[in-house]
């Protein structure tokens, strides 16, 4: 895929609005990390701590990137990015990020975001190597994005996904359609069904993905908050 083609720069917005989505936790977690640090190391704590967990980032998608190559792996990755993608729209327990601890020193707060972050990010990790497709350039600006968001942009994005949730239902359909189109150009269902057989029902397979996410998002929504309503109401 060459930065001539459509496609190219197709899969870069795709990245760029996964960044956007997936960045508000770690987000959260610089914050909680660094909230001891004297206010003139907390900056420093947020850049370096973003910029390690950027480049462990780094490393773990390459690890991923290859794995994806393997027989069943796209299958079994586009079911977590469908796990992920649902996920994102279930409201979140009232325990949030509260494992996250506070350090009054710089380098225990870089080492706490750059662990936290990369145990959180396999969300972003799995979504950017699927939507790069092997393709380094797109990987690594991927990645580079993701480090003024986390550090500068994550707030705001994430008061926008609360006022609109509507983006938030756009962005895990996006991911669902990500993992269609994974699903599908596994080597194995290449094999079994045929190169051109796949390449006509790749668009249907990312639409149902898309559609399975709603749907089983929306689901487990609604059954979320009538349990709340019914505890509410009991107490």
């Amino acid at each position: 895929m060459s930065y001539l083609e459509p496609l190219f720069w197709l899969a870069l917005v795709k990245i760029i609005w996964i960044n956007v989505l997936l960045s508000g936790d770690n987000a959260v977690v610089i914050a909680m990390a660094c909230r001891s640090l004297p206010d003139n190391m907390r900056r420093w704590g947020m850049i370096l701590g973003a910029g390690v967990a950027v480049g462990m980032r780094i490393v773990f998608t390459a690890i991923i990137a290859v794995l994806l190559g393997l027989p069943w792996l796209r299958i079994v990755g586009s079911l977590a990015l469908m796990y992920i993608a649902v996920d994102l729209v279930v409201p979140e327990g009232e325990d949030g990020e509260g494992g996250v601890q506070a350090h009054d020193s710089l380098w225990r707060a870089v080492g706490t975001i750059a662990v936290a972050d990369l145990v959180m990010s396999l969300d972003n990790v799995v979504a950017i190597a699927a939507v790069a497709d092997g393709n380094w350039v797109l990987i690594t600006i991927g990645l580079v994005i993701s480090i003024p968001m986390i550090v500068a942009g994550a707030a705001l994005i994430m008061s926008l996904l609360s006022r609109f949730p509507a983006l938030v239902w756009a962005g895990a359909a996006l991911l669902g359609w990500v993992a269609g189109e994974m699903f599908v150009s596994d080597i194995k269902i290449v094999e079994y069904l045929g190169e051109a057989f796949v390449h006509r029902f790749e668009y249907p397979a990312a639409a149902l993905g898309a559609a399975l996410v709603l749907a089983i998002g929306w689901f487990m929504a609604r059954r979320i908050s009538a349990g709340s309503a019914r505890h509410d109401a009991t107490h």
